[in-house]
């Protein structure tokens, strides 16, 4: 395994953000692990956490100027962490985010932040991807944006679990939206991380026996 998705793994658990246990998901699966960015509480957290996903940028995207998209509300703090770490490696990027609901009084509308202009690209920052119902409903409120064009999404960790069909959520997406998702790291980058150490023997099995049932067949 490469350094950087070890020591993420390592940053992701003691900031308590990896979670083993049982818990219901956005799709209402029932999951032996949880991924939680509103675990992030610190600066130095936040700060650490946009380091890593401005290296998963820079090797996928290079040095292009995009815009950052937080979606309600877990990908605000994501996208303005990432927009910093970007910054402070020489790449200026803009970055806005949505409201829940639309303000009718002020500045008005769903967004805040920068406003897309045509022609310009989008990169949506999220948390994770279980079955691609969070970034489909981003995709629904980023279609009053005419002209500009989403063509990356990062997230922390790839589940490896099939969506609406037996591919992959991630590659559904991909698919329907005709851009790239992409990952710090996936899941079995997790298990071979737990795999290390005898203790999380019980975290392991039962994770690969729920993907035997909902993992990706791809």
């Amino acid at each position: 395994m490469q350094s950087y998705k070890r020591e993420f793994i390592e940053f992701l658990e003691s900031a308590g953000v990896l979670k083993f246990g049982d818990f219901t998901a956005k799709s209402g699966r029932k999951i032996p692990y949880f991924i939680n960015a509103g675990e992030i509480k610190t600066g130095d957290q936040i700060c650490k956490l946009g380091e890593f996903y401005a290296k998963a940028y820079f090797e996928k995207v290079g040095e292009k100027r995009t815009v950052l998209y937080g979606p309600a509300y877990k990908g605000i703090p994501i996208a303005v962490s990432v927009a910093v770490a970007l910054s402070q490696k020489g790449l200026d990027v803009p970055f806005f985010f949505n409201r829940k609901e639309e303000k009718d009084h002020g500045e008005g509308g769903v967004f805040v932040g920068y406003k897309p202009t045509e022609n310009e690209e989008i990169v949506i920052v999220e948390d994770v991807i279980t079955a691609g119902t969070a970034i489909r409903e981003s995709m629904q409120v980023l279609s009053s944006l005419k002209g500009s064009k989403v063509v990356a999404t990062f997230v922390m960790v790839d589940r490896k679990e099939k969506g609406q069909t037996e591919k992959s959520a991630m590659a559904e997406v991909g698919e329907q939206f005709g851009f790239p998702v992409y990952s710090v790291v996936d899941v079995y980058d997790i298990i071979e991380y737990l795999e290390e150490d005898d203790k999380n023997k019980e975290n392991v099995e039962r994770i690969k026996n729920y993907l035997a049932v909902n993992g990706a067949k791809e």
